[in-house]
């Protein structure tokens, strides 16, 4: 079984043809609907009482939502403007809400997962929780400038309890003070993750393990709408895929981060969620086919 824990919201995000408000968000909300594709996944995530009975229905489809507690107050809210390539985004604002005070539990069912996503929450609360589990065989973290300008120290002992680390290429700059990826990715295995996944947009990603690289690169759009989302999405199917197969042999995490750049690829081109909510994984397979002929040679 795979658990993702981290926040569902209730996103405004600002982008140069249209502007969605209230929309279904979250770090967990992303990767748990890009996972459910290749695994059933339980969610580990606290709402407001605010929180609209359609958004539950909708990751009532794709999640086990027995860890998703509805608490009195409102909904973790984040507010963000794209430029108009799309490429940089400003916050406006972040509004905690009940996900400031949330103390989570694990449910029974979920103890015994063998697979676990910590989306970028608190790395204080990412590295207790991870010790909770009885039996996990992979795990994984992703982080944001938030926690790494605020909780640097915290955010290294989290990538030391964990199997690998996802972590987009401007992060690990900030977080390794190392302009070099390389560099980057081996100081983040020094500090004790066996891989390190460095995600570079619509460039890819590049994957590191001992003395090995191996880069994907981004499968090529013509339209890019919404990127939010699409890193989440990304780590989601990485790990979906991997408790599919039950197995993380080298070979396996490779095509694991082929999923993830094929399940990103699908979130930037509708709206919110829409992009992993209209598929089917028909779809999925079809582009997964379409990348191994873009890279063969």
């Amino acid at each position: 079984m795979l658990t993702v824990f981290g926040s569902v919201a209730l996103d405004t995000i600002r982008t140069p043809q249209k502007v969605l408000k209230n929309s279904l968000g979250g770090a967990a909300t992303f990767a748990a609907i890009s996972s459910s594709f290749f695994v059933k996944p339980g969610l580990i995530a606290v709402v407001g009482n605010d929180f609209p009975r359609k958004y539950y229905s909708i990751l009532e489809r794709f999640i086990n939502l027995r860890g998703l507690v509805i608490e009195k107050g409102k909904t973790f809210r984040y507010d963000g403007s794209y430029d108009k390539t799309l490429t940089y985004r400003t916050t406006n604002k972040t509004e905690l809400n009940v996900l400031g005070a949330f103390k989570p539990s694990i449910p029974k069912e979920y103890r015994k997962s063998r697979f676990v996503y910590l989306a970028n929450n608190d790395p204080v609360q990412n590295t207790k929780l991870i010790q909770e589990f009885e039996n996990v065989k992979f795990s994984m973290c992703d982080t944001i400038e938030f926690w790494i300008t605020n909780k640097k120290q915290d955010v290294i002992k989290m990538i030391k309890s964990v199997d690998a680390v996802v972590i987009n290429d401007e992060e690990a700059k900030l977080l390794t003070k190392e302009n070099n990826l390389l560099k980057c990715a081996k100081k983040m295995m020094g500090w004790g993750s066996k891989y390190v996944i460095i995600k570079k947009g619509e460039h890819g990603s590049l994957l590191f393990y001992e003395d090995l690289i191996f880069p994907s690169p981004g499968f090529s759009l013509e339209n890019i709408v919404d990127p939010t989302g699409a890193g989440d999405s990304f780590a989601g199917a990485m790990i979906g895929y991997l408790a599919n197969q039950g197995k993380t042999k080298l070979s396996t995490i490779r095509e694991a981060v082929v999923y993830g750049n094929i399940m990103g690829s699908f979130a930037v081109e509708n709206y919110g969620i829409r992009g992993l909510t209209n598929l089917n994984k028909s779809q999925i397979q079809k582009r997964f086919n379409q990348y191994k002929k873009m890279i063969r040679f």
